[in-house]
């Protein structure tokens, strides 16, 4: 296929979200002295977080409940989970979380090697991301990834959310790209694969944890070096 244009998701494909949030919470479980109040074991703290986070995402792209609800509701639930019920302590966690977060700088192994190499030959490269503006902008200039991407289409900047046709629909049209000459790359099987397919784009299945599905990918990757086979 003659590809142009490259749309990657960041959080889970580029940028390692479960290293950098559990580094980020683990400072938070010391700065905020959570085993003087009952937790007094940080993996179970944020191993319950994480259950918590990910079913509120899945409502937040679902259209149940908006982004702030999202922000302290995650850590207000994991809190409740050890019999403490303050409110006060759940916000102030979040905001913490949100503004040390996108400083954070883990990749996954080979990300920039990879964007590196398809800068140099030629693609024009952009991000479809659900998360939030100032967040993601952050979070690429802190790892280095700003000067890759043309274009950074986010759910809010867009007012849509993957998997919605909707934001693919937006993102084409902001980066001049056809639909046939673009490529979605991401490793959410919903909101990437899904939802590119629903936009009639090409997929690639970044595979990192090696799940089994039904839907069939145009094309499934297990590691970033893998993009230099298709492309």
């Amino acid at each position: 296929m003659n590809y142009k244009h490259l749309f990657f998701d960041l959080d889970h494909t580029l940028w390692d979200f479960e290293t950098n949030a559990k580094n980020t919470m683990q400072h938070l479980y010391g700065h905020f002295s959570l085993k003087d109040i009952g937790i007094t074991d940080f993996d179970e703290f944020y191993k319950q977080y994480s259950i918590h986070n990910q079913r509120l995402w899945q409502r937040y792209h679902k259209g149940f409940i908006k982004s702030d609800e999202l922000r302290w509701k995650r850590v207000w639930h994991t809190l409740l989970d050890f019999k403490i019920g303050d409110e006060k302590l759940a916000k102030e966690m979040s905001a913490h979380f949100l503004d040390m977060l996108p400083n954070r700088t883990a990749l996954f192994p080979y990300a920039i090697e990879i964007l590196q190499y398809l800068k140099n030959k030629g693609y024009r490269m952009h991000l479809i991301t659900n998360g939030f503006e100032t967040v993601q902008h952050s979070k690429l200039k802190y790892s280095g990834l700003t000067d890759f991407f043309e274009n950074v289409i986010t759910s809010e900047g867009s007012n849509s959310i993957k998997p919605n046709k909707e934001i693919f629909e937006y993102a084409l049209k902001k980066a001049g790209a056809t639909i046939e000459e673009s490529l979605m790359i991401g490793d959410n099987l919903e909101a990437d694969i899904q939802g590119a397919m629903n936009a009639g784009i090409d997929q690639v299945f970044v595979n990192h944890i090696n799940e089994q599905t039904e839907l069939k990918p145009t094309y499934t990757i297990y590691k970033l070096q893998e993009l230099e086979d298709i492309l």
